[in-house]
């Protein structure tokens, strides 16, 4: 899938199913996908220091970033040391579906 599409359906899933965070100054939405490789969080949090992405495999803490380019790069990065955890068709396709 390419970027601009996963940037729009990921803003779009957010715009359903976002919570605050308490303040109301921040929001966020956490997608979770389990496969054989493990399991995959992704979680979608803006505030006002902008968009953040924490990952999540298997329960740990992976990465917290900041803005879209630190993502895919992120994700990039995970891909590699996952093999078969993420799989971006699959997980926005899903993600398409429950919007």
């Amino acid at each position: 899938m390419e970027r601009k599409k996963i940037e729009k359906t990921f803003e779009a899933y957010f715009e359903k199913y976002k919570k605050t965070e308490g303040d109301r100054s921040a929001w966020s939405t956490v997608w979770l996908e389990t496969n054989k490789a493990g399991v995959i969080e992704l979680n979608m949090t803006k505030c006002p220091k902008g968009t953040t992405f924490k990952i999540f495999v298997n329960k740990k803490k992976e990465a917290q970033v900041l803005g879209w380019d630190a993502y895919f790069a992120t994700m990039n990065e995970i891909t590699a040391k996952y093999p078969g955890l993420y799989d971006e068709d699959r997980i926005f396709s899903e993600m398409e579906f429950a919007i």
